[in-house]
C-alpha cells in the first residue's frame, strides 16, 4: 500500500466514523448514511472500503 492509498483509507474511515456517530445521535438516518458512504467511496476510493461496499453499515 502506498502512502497515498494509506491516507485515503484513513480519511475514508475517519469520515465514515463521524457519519456513523451522527446516525447514533439521530442527526441522520440510515438512508443518508448510505448516501454519505457512497460519496466517501467515490471521493477517497479506499482499497478495503470497496471490499465492504454494499454491506450493512451498522
Amino acid at each position: 500500500m502506498t502512502e497515498e492509498q494509506f491516507r485515503a483509507e484513513k480519511l475514508y474511515y475517519i469520515s465514515l466514523s463521524i457519519a456513523k456517530s451522527m446516525l447514533e445521535k439521530g442527526v441522520i438516518d440510515k438512508e443518508v448514511l448510505a448516501i454519505i458512504d457512497t460519496k466517501l467511496l467515490e471521493k477517497y476510493r479506499p482499497v478495503s472500503g470497496t471490499l465492504l461496499a454494499g454491506k450493512p453499515l451498522t
